[in-house]
């Protein structure tokens, strides 16, 4: 997502912080500023846009001094702007910082300020920390950080400087990743390794609930809560490239990796303390407006549609209200049945889909209430729509869709809790128990990650054929979809998804001695059935990779040659679950097969044409 950079030393920081901030601009961002210590006192210039914006306004009044920080800026809190870039200071001008992460309780705390007479001058939850971290100040900015942090709920890395003590630079880490670069009389913070590589190789990996005061003769490490602690020093032995991707081979497996933190990340903020209710205050519909909902309409693209395919089960079955799916392309052109009491759903990870786009005026144009899942804020459809669900999945560099997918998925369960809860469909009981199996999601993820080896060894298998088929029933289905597009769009082999159902119809007839069928049976009411299937594939000399539950898979494990087992969760929330591992055979196919898998042949990021 976002990434920071500082330096404190007897270098120029300026070109330091500006070439740290190029080094993260694979992460993706929006806009870009640095804070400089100069003569004047500390001075901050930063520009929405590319980093080149900044460096041009820099050009003939650059930053001089040797204590700075830098920020790269993915939007969460507001839409892309001067205003809403970093670093942000206080009222003073004398405190400065850049910051990773959401504070989930920022309205909380700047409400509280504004009480006190601050004045704020952009949409950021960063805005508040440096106010909260001015008004704490009373002689020492490390125990002002540290009082500040225990006030604040959510995931941020922080840099922290003040004009009165111009020779520490403050780093503090909490779910969001930092480290701290040791160089002879100076030292570095940075996002991400890459950032300070170019300087030294020698690094400290912040911890949660550790941070870092910096000055030029050394670094010293302690908890928020003031005891000091020790590290091993971390050689890094990476090249650039490598330490861009955090020592993956890919984006792509990179992206895959980055999912439970992605998963944590939707969510938080979002659940009740007490995990028992959904909270979306980024919705403006009143609750009368919710009931009167007579129909849902959900309209993407690609990977967005197949998550769509899943929301849709997910709205019909938690909140009751009827869900239609269409792609993007084909909506406007049927001439969809669109009124008043019609909720459009529009899903794009990008937010510049342009049929989605197209998709999303159409329903406006003709009354509809329109509400955007979308990991872009500010983006095209982030702007236009009524309503916006962001996904904090962080950008994607690989073409092929990972986190952004899980993430949207995400952003159905909270929205299908949401709608229940609000129109009554679901007690609160009912809510607590899926709202705690969500919480453990990113665990379990984790746990299918740890099985990487047996998966790579079931897609080089798999690669040694040029064609083989998905299948799965109900939700099953829909990630059956997902499994299948991934492996054509990066592995270039063919396969089809097909209702396990179905196969008795005419696909039958493809299946001969070896084809290869990856049959997904997770859904508890259709276990019997789905077997069933999948003996008939195996009749007609099918090679069949099962993947189940764990606590079906001695069952499955009799009715197919191969078997995947992932961790228990509710039937609803095997999605989030059961694509992981298809994710994962794509991904090692395509590198089996010899392919670019972060850039496949034919394939955009992100589809800004009709």
């Amino acid at each position: 997502m976002c990434g920071i950079v500082g330096y404190i030393g007897k270098r120029d920081s300026q070109s330091i912080l500006i070439e740290g901030l190029k080094k993260l601009e694979y992460r993706g961002y929006d806009s870009a500023g640095i804070a400089v210590f100069t003569e004047q006192g500390l001075v901050v210039k930063k520009s929405k846009g590319r980093l080149a914006v900044l460096e041009e306004k820099l050009t003939g009044a650059p930053l001089e001094g040797s204590v700075g920080i830098g920020h790269t800026r993915w939007a969460t809190h507001g839409k892309p702007s001067d205003e809403n870039s970093h670093p942000h200071t206080d009222n003073s001008f004398k405190f400065s910082v850049v910051h990773n992460g959401i504070v989930e309780n920022y309205l909380e705390l700047k409400e509280e300020l504004m009480m006190d007479g601050h004045k704020f001058v952009s949409e950021t939850d960063t805005e508040v920390i440096s106010h909260l971290v001015a008004s704490e100040y009373d002689g020492d900015i490390v125990k002002a950080v540290q009082r500040a942090v225990k006030r604040m709920r959510g995931a941020f890395a922080l840099g922290v400087l003040t004009e009165y003590e111009p020779d520490r630079l403050v780093a503090v880490r909490f779910a969001s990743p930092l480290v701290i670069g040791i160089g002879e009389g100076e030292n570095f913070i940075g996002s991400d390794i890459p950032a300070i590589l170019e300087h030294t190789r020698d690094v400290y990996i912040l911890n949660d609930g550790e941070m870092a005061i910096l000055t030029r003769g050394g670094v010293e490490l302690m908890t928020t809560e003031g005891e000091i602690i020790s590290k091993e020093i971390f050689r890094v032995d990476w090249d650039l490239i490598t330490a861009e991707k955090s020592g993956f081979d890919h984006f792509m497996l990179k992206e895959i990796h980055e999912q439970p933190k992605a998963y944590r990340d939707t969510m938080r903020g979002r659940i009740s303390d007490d995990s028992r209710k959904v909270v979306l205050p980024e919705i403006g519909m009143t609750h009368e407006q919710i009931k009167g909902i007579n129909r849902v309409h959900i309209v993407a693209c690609g990977t967005a549609y197949h998550a769509g395919l899943i929301g849709k089960t997910v709205i019909e079955s938690l909140a009751r209200i009827p869900v239609e799916t269409d792609v993007a392309s084909e909506y406007r052109y049927r001439n969809p049945i669109i009124t008043p009491d019609t909720l459009v759903i529009v899903v794009s990870q990008s937010g510049e889909t342009a049929d989605t786009l197209a998709a999303l005026r159409e329903a406006k144009r003709c009354g509809a209430r329109v509400l955007a899942i979308t990991n872009v804020v500010g983006s095209s459809v982030a702007r236009e729509a009524d309503d916006v669900i962001t996904t904090w999945a962080g950008p994607e560099i690989a073409v092929a869709s990972t986190k952004a997918y899980t993430s949207q998925l995400v952003a159905f369960y909270l929205l299908g809790l949401y709608l229940a809860q609000t129109i009554g469909t679901r007690d609160e009981e009912f809510i607590a128990g899926v709202l705690g199996a969500m919480n453990e999601l990113p665990e379990q993820v984790e746990l299918i990650l740890e099985q990487s080896e047996v998966l790579k060894k079931i897609a080089e298998s798999m690669a040694k054929h040029s064609s083989l088929f998905f299948i799965g029933r109900g939700l099953d289905w829909g990630v059956a979809q997902e499994g299948s597009l991934k492996l054509k769009e990066i592995s270039y082999i063919h396969s089809e998804a097909y209702a396990a159902g179905e196969l008795k119809h005419g696909t039958l007839a493809l299946i001969e001695e070896g084809t290869p069928v990856i049959a997904l049976v997770t859904q508890e009411d259709l276990y019997e059935k789905t077997l069933s299937n999948i003996k008939e594939v195996t009749a007609r000399g099918a090679y069949v990779l099962g993947v189940t539950n764990q606590n079906n898979q001695l069952e499955v494990g009799k009715s197919v040659d191969e078997l995947f087992a992932i961790p228990n969760t509710l039937p609803l929330l095997t999605p989030a679950l059961s694509v992981v591992p298809l994710q994962l055979i794509s991904y090692y196919a395509s590198l089996a097969l010899g392919h670019d898998v972060d850039k496949p042949r034919n394939l955009a990021k992100s589809v800004t044409v009709e």
